[in-house]
């Protein structure tokens, strides 16, 4: 494809910012001028707000409730219980897992019935006249609730004598997902010389979005229409689920819309109670109703991520090569089934198990448990991070035990031969894995590292050299769809079913528009995240947005060439086979008279609009459910303070491969805030519940530990360019790459640092706390 969009097959020399396609973001002026269009910026007239009663108790049974001092307090509007909400449905969740049995889903109910399940699970809403009085009405609800055991433990929730959380589910077993053939895995263990086996824990986080959740509920009695405005993301999935399976009403009567959303990063790709009970109220008061989250609910209310504990068996034979990976996992639920909760053990690490290497055997046997903790859904990656952390983790093992060099491990496994079809059936079609090592290698020094060892010991620190390898599957939800219509201001709206939360496609599809149709970014307007305005889209997630939307974008510009074309023609009075389009406009050989015949798109909009009104419109339905695969290799140094476990994270190097840059400047953006995340994981990041109480330890700011800038290094990242196939822009996508690749990093080289000690073994987070009980452990244990 020549349209301007440049395709490199192997690393650029330039930096992103030299890059001339690196434009700035257009979007950044009105974000940086106080001008971004958020939730809080709007206020609807005679708009009221809303607060939810949360469950103070991780299980109990609710024994009576009594509103009445908080419905007699002036300014108090309505204060519901689930008695009160016998029309609606519970929410559902439509995920496809192919699971040995059906998976279990119970009913969730946007107010609970009878039995809270967690703390922070939600029991009357309140609507008042402003949310400090929705607030104190809260307080004024008394709720008699008789404690019930709990289990809140990953590793005891499917024990025969735990806590049961559903009886329909026995053992607190929601599903339990087999992958892979089973005799050849164990025909390849008994053969194997070498077998090496990994416990770990993927500790359950918080996706902690700068914006909390907001969600706006409006009603028209006039046309039975439902208005719900949120701070979230792929408005059309969530609009489905309340329709169909809340309200119980056609599509075409709920309207969900998302203005500009401060972060997202999954966990507001899903349907929440509140997004119910706000147009629910706003229809029973005849008045809009707002609800914003404080930040404790986001952490008790608002879903989690990861948290799962996996046991990993890697066969090798006398050389070195891997035979055959297979992987136990139990996977957290928490206490109800999210939207998309299930996915992020099941299909999402299936479909990257077994990274970069070449494994000709695999299995994967997963248990999906409940927990009374908040429930658990997609976050940046979404087991992708979880399966990469399995594969390198094991590497990192057998190399040490195997006393083989880990990079050379690596090499003598890497994929080789494309396309490369896995184990689970998943066709890998291109990558550069073993020359992505080398380079990372070298741009990291690695032969220098010996030195900067020894320049530390002196300082009393430890210093390790971690190499961290990811493949990312891309695409999230398939097919994708976009619209491109012509203003009379000379502009061009694209309207595509994917949605931005902060990633810059204001700036990356309009290149893409640009490119295709020869017209300046500045022409096009980005029309998203509104069912009403984009009719059909599967939303944020996956990376999948130039992949899936850039390529419905693609079609719809074709799609408008040629619905312009023949209309040129006549107007021009030429053939249309004789036409050439570029720079946005249609050319002809001269006429008799000598002169330029060129007609563009705008005059032809108009041509239409003064006929018969409908102006020039087209469409894109591109139809694909084809994954893509960016990958990378990386490496991160620290140094450790033997003395009190503190980590100093003082070098990041990468060398990834996200096919065709559109924008490399907003490619290298969003794999920083990625490896941030998965730092973040690695090194600090943990949601902690009592195991006695159930209660969440973590809840505030104050003790659920976020990564600052200043517990960053300046990243040095080198972007790779070889392009997929997958698709016409040869894109791979680049939203989800740092958050799978930095936590085995980190974590490899924290225990190449403590290795010296004694310490063979870490799960993360690795905070000061963890690594100095680590290493006070190994030296208890030494003669």
């Amino acid at each position: 494809m020549n349209d301007g969009l440049i395709s490199r097959a192997k690393s650029t020399p330039l930096s992103p910012l030299d890059d001339p396609r690196s434009l700035r973001r257009r979007e950044d002026e009105r974000f940086l001028t106080g001008r971004g269009d958020y939730l809080d910026d709007r206020a609807l007239d005679g708009e009221l707000c809303a607060a939810v009663l949360r469950s103070p108790h991780a299980h109990a049974a609710i024994v009576s409730i009594d509103t009445s001092a908080a419905l007699a307090l002036p300014g108090v509007h309505g204060v519901y219980t689930t008695a009160d909400l016998a029309d609606l449905g519970p929410l559902p969740s439509y995920i496809v897992v192919a699971t040995v049995e059906p998976l279990i889903v119970p009913p969730r109910l946007p107010l609970a019935q009878e039995i809270v399940r967690h703390v922070g699970d939600p029991v009357a809403f309140v609507v008042a006249d402003s949310a400090a009085l929705a607030r104190e009405a809260c307080e004024h609800i008394v709720v008699d609730y008789d404690i019930l055991p709990s289990v809140t433990e990953l590793r005891s929730a499917p024990e025969s004598d735990a806590a049961q959380i559903w009886p329909e589910a026995p053992d607190n077993i929601a599903y339990r997902f087999r992958r892979g053939d089973a005799a050849a895995v164990a025909k390849a263990f008994a053969e194997a010389a070498h077998v090496v086996t990994c416990d770990l824990v993927n500790n359950r986080i918080v996706a902690a979005a700068l914006e909390p959740r907001i969600a706006v509920g409006h009603f028209d009695p006039q046309t039975g229409v439902y208005h719900l405005a949120i701070s979230g993301a792929s408005v059309h999935a969530i609009r489905r689920e309340l329709a169909e399976g809340v309200f119980r009403l056609p599509l075409d009567k709920i309207q969900v819309s998302c203005p500009d959303v401060g972060g997202g990063f999954g966990m507001k790709n899903v349907t929440y109670p509140e997004h119910a009970l706000v147009l629910w109220a706003a229809r029973k008061l005849g008045r809009p109703v707002r609800w914003s989250a404080e930040r404790i609910e986001e952490f008790t209310g608002g879903v989690h991520s990861r948290d799962n504990i996996s046991t990993a068996r890697l066969a090798l034979d006398k050389r070195g090569r891997f035979l055959a990976l297979a992987v136990e996992t139990i996977g957290n639920l928490g206490a109800y089934v999210s939207s998309l909760g299930p996915g992020s053990s099941t299909n999402a690490p299936a479909a990257a198990m077994g990274g970069l290497y070449d494994i000709p055997a695999m299995t994967m046997d997963v248990r999906g448990v409940f927990t009374n903790t908040a429930p658990i859904d997609a976050y940046r990656g979404a087991g992708k991070p979880e399966a990469n952390y399995l594969i390198e983790r094991l590497i990192e093992k057998a190399a040490h035990q195997l006393r083989i060099d880990p990079a050379e491990l690596r090499r003598r496994n890497f994929i080789r031969k494309f396309p490369y079809r896995s184990a689970f059936g998943t066709t890998i079609d291109c990558g550069t894995f073993a020359e992505n090592l080398d380079s990372v290698l070298k741009a990291a020094d690695r032969a220098g590292f010996a030195a900067r060892k020894r320049a530390a010991k002196k300082r009393g620190k430890l210093r390790g050299f971690g190499i961290g390898c990811f493949l990312e599957t891309s695409r999230g939800q398939p097919n994708e769809e976009a619209w491109l219509r012509l203003r009379d201001d000379g502009t061009i709206d694209m309207a595509v079913g994917t949605q931005s939360n902060g990633q810059g496609h204001e700036t990356s599809f309009a290149q893409v528009a640009a490119a295709k149709l020869g017209l300046p970014v500045e022409t096009f307007n980005l029309v998203q995240a509104d069912t009403m305005r984009v009719p059909r889209g599967g939303g944020h997630g996956g990376a999948r947005s130039l992949h899936l939307g850039g390529t419905a974008l693609v079609m719809a510009a074709d799609d408008l060439i040629a619905k312009a074309k023949p209309i040129a023609a006549q107007l021009l009075q030429v053939a249309a086979d004789g036409l050439v389009f570029e720079n946005g406009r249609f050319r002809a050989a001269a006429g008799p008279d000598g002169l330029p015949r060129d007609i563009d798109l705008f005059a032809i909009d108009r041509h239409l609009r003064d006929g018969d009104g409908s102006g020039l419109e087209s469409h894109g339905d591109n139809v694909c459910d084809i994954i893509t695969f960016p990958n990378g290799a990386q490496v991160a140094e620290v140094e450790i303070d033997p003395e009190t476990g503190a980590i100093s994270l003082e070098r990041y190097v990468a060398v990834d491969d996200y096919g065709t840059l559109v924008n490399p400047l907003l490619t290298e953006s969003q794999v920083h805030g990625g490896l941030a995340q998965g730092i973040g994981q690695a090194l600090m990041e943990e949601a902690v519940y009592d195991p006695d109480s159930g209660q969440l330890l973590s809840a505030t700011f104050m003790d659920y530990a976020m990564p600052r800038a200043d517990d960053m290094p300046f990243f040095e990242l080198e972007m790779v360019e070889v392009p997929t196939k997958a698709n016409p822009l040869g894109v791979k996508g680049s939203g989800q790459a740092g958050c799978i690749g930095a936590p085995q990093t980190v974590m490899n080289a924290v225990l190449d640092a403590l290795r010296p000690l004694g310490v063979t073994h870490l799960d993360m987070p690795a905070t000061p706390a963890r690594v100095w009980r680590a290493i006070r452990d190994a030296r208890a244990a030494q003669p």
